[in-house]
């Protein structure tokens, strides 16, 4: 194990592959406050996740071209309403041409269903749940939505939180490469002991900078490998 290289090294060299900092400040992702990402609604963050896990393994662009169907055939993903869905009901959509024939996939909506009204329930909805989860361990946000819900797991989780805007990092191919090159983790990134070894660090390099995690991430992403303009 090494000791992390100041974050500004990162940050000097992504901004020499990006167009400097104008260039590299075009690519940041959208991070929401607390207070913003509350105004999501449970439906919404289930259609949310539900699009994730068909794009995960798949062409994103044809489930974007299919996504209006699906809400169609949804209800508008609201929570409630989708679990009013028989078993033959949801064979049926799962064989829909229209939509996309995969049934494992297609019975993840509904089990994301059942997630999204149990935290609900919890905490008044998902939105406040996610929002309230303090990102100095976003790692365990991720393995809630893995144990709590339904092909989550993995990146899909993650991209999930992104694409909605709480502040997380991903562990990108080229994040990944990064840690692994200067020996910053010593283990599987499926594992909890490297998780934990990459959350460390991020928070370190948060406190160093005052960056959230999604741009420490995208930065790091953008300092490594082939991706130079």
């Amino acid at each position: 194990m090494q000791k992390a290289e100041p974050f500004k090294h990162i940050y000097e060299r992504a901004c020499e592959r990006k167009g400097g900092e104008s260039g590299l400040a075009q690519l940041l992702p959208q991070v929401l406050t607390a207070a913003e990402y509350r105004n999501h609604s449970d439906a919404e963050l289930l259609s949310a996740i539900s699009r994730q896990v068909f794009q995960s393994g798949f062409v994103w662009k044809v489930v974007q071209a299919k996504w209006r169907a699906y809400e169609q055939a949804f209800f508008g993903f609201e929570p409630l309403k989708v679990l009013l869905l028989s078993p033959e009901q949801l064979a049926a959509r799962a064989a829909d041409p229209d939509l996309i024939r995969h049934a494992k996939k297609t019975q993840a909506i509904y089990d994301n269903a059942i997630m999204v009204t149990d935290i609900a329930r919890e905490h008044g909805s998902l939105a406040a749940f996610i929002a309230d989860w303090p990102t100095a361990d976003i790692t365990g946000l991720w393995q809630q939505l893995k144990r709590r819900g339904a092909r989550l797991g993995g990146n899909t989780g993650p991209y999930f939180l992104r694409g909605t805007g709480k502040d997380t990092f991903l562990l990108s191919t080229d994040v990944q490469g990064y840690f692994k090159a200067h020996k910053l983790v010593d283990g599987s990134f499926s594992s909890q002991k490297t998780l934990a070894q990459v959350q460390a660090t991020f928070n370190d390099w948060q406190q160093q900078t005052g960056k959230p995690l999604a741009h420490l991430s995208r930065i790091l992403s953008c300092s490594v490998g082939d991706n130079r303009l």
